[in-house]
């Protein structure tokens, strides 16, 4: 992701309108929650699962491995990696769950699993499970919000680290406060101290240009459905060649020793169009690309920050080169943020104003966070502004 600020140019009008099936009387700003398919996918996915339902047993039987094959070649070139390194899973958190449970028998009592404060709670809850199985404890490295620098993201890891600390599980951008975290450096730290890296990179395909392959992490999954524009369902999980022999799918079926390959290929029936109608989503997204789409999102979600921050009178929470396509904003004050503000929060602004909007604890702080699409415009953050005006004037929450 560039460090600089995008050129200036209007952000008023969508780059690409009529593509997505949205409730136009919402203003839909949580595309980071589970994205939103644009209908030439969902046509494509139509199609593949009429061909599925014409003939189940062709194609599950006769014709999936080589449907499978070409998909996650596709994907592969896209995100930098080799094909056989990588392998479709439903979400995110089940990639996360494959790779945490493997590891599992490797774990003893008084290791340490390292996060940082900005973990997606899925995640966290997966380490504490394995860590209760195993014996180990998580350990959460102590990362700010809002910060200066992304440096003082891989300083808070690297003082954490400790001779107990057997894997880093580390956000690439995090969900709760929407930042880039700097993972070339974080990962370097920790190869220097022999330490496994675990990236949840949920928000990445898409978002951020990848290149698996460089990049130097141990396991990285990703999902393709929110900012790469495949149906609901499909991710992937990438893994280092030499981590591939004790890898397993969290679903065991047949083929349990076939390999890292065969084993996630076949979990039981299951709809797998998702998974074939990636390479759709990846012809969208580059057809979107070259009309400017990067530029548009990312110059959309840094003026409306700075719009909304100067609003309600509080400084941006991060630096530019840390954000991409979300932003969270810290409300002023010293607003309640216990979770029954954080839904009250969220069901004022659906309710009273039809504005669709994450609303989170981050830093002690009650937030909002905010997704720019394509189909989002600067009239909608606008709009934001206006109501988060009159709730926190009101005291409503």
């Amino acid at each position: 992701m560039t460090e600089s600020r995008p050129p200036r140019g209007s952000v008023n009008a969508p780059i690409a309108e009529g593509f997505w099936p949205l409730d136009p009387a919402v203003a839909f700003l949580n595309h980071g929650s589970f994205g939103s398919c644009p209908r030439p996918v969902l046509e494509f996915q139509r199609e593949l699962r009429e061909r599925l339902e014409r003939q189940p047993v062709k194609f599950f039987v006769r014709d999936l491995e080589e449907l499978l094959d070409a998909a996650r070649a596709r994907l592969a070139a896209f995100v930098g990696s080799a094909p056989d390194d990588l392998v479709f899973v439903p979400n995110a958190t089940s990639g996360i769950n494959a790779v945490l449970r493997s590891l599992l028998p490797t774990f003893k009592p008084g290791d340490e699993l390292l996060t940082a404060s900005h973990a997606y709670r899925a995640v966290r809850q997966t380490m504490l499970y394995v860590a209760e199985l195993s014996g180990a404890k998580v350990v959460d490295a102590p990362v700010p919000f809002p910060l200066a620098s992304p440096d003082e993201v891989t300083e808070a890891i690297a003082r954490a680290i400790t001779p107990r600390t057997k894997l880093l599980v580390i956000d690439h951008i995090t969900s709760p406060t929407g930042l880039i975290f700097p993972v070339e450096a974080i990962i370097k730290v920790c190869k220097e101290r022999g330490l496994p890296v675990l990236i949840d990179g949920a928000h990445s395909p898409g978002q951020l240009d990848l290149d698996l392959e460089t990049l130097g992490a141990d396991y990285y999954v990703g999902n393709c459905h929110k900012w790469l524009f495949a149906p609901k369902g499909a991710a992937l999980l990438w893994v280092a060649k030499e981590h591939q022999p004790k890898m397993h799918p969290t679903v065991i079926s047949h083929f349990l020793g076939g390999g890292y390959q065969t084993e996630f290929a076949w979990t039981g029936t299951l709809d797998n169009t998702a998974f074939l109608s990636v390479p759709a989503g990846i012809a969208f997204h580059q057809k979107l690309a070259a009309v400017g789409s990067a530029t548009y999102t990312r110059e959309l979600t840094l003026r409306g920050r700075e719009m909304i921050s100067a609003a309600l009178g509080v400084p941006v929470a991060s630096p530019d080169e840390m954000i991409g396509n979300l932003a969270t904003i810290p409300l002023p004050g010293s607003l309640d943020a216990s979770d029954e503000s954080v839904q009250r929060l969220h069901d004022t602004l659906f309710d009273r104003y039809h504005i669709e909007i994450p609303t989170m604890q981050a830093g002690g702080k009650l937030c909002v966070r905010f997704s720019s699409q394509v189909y989002n415009e600067m009239s909608e953050l606008e709009r934001l502004r206006e109501a988060l005006l009159e709730v926190v004037g009101s005291g409503r929450i």
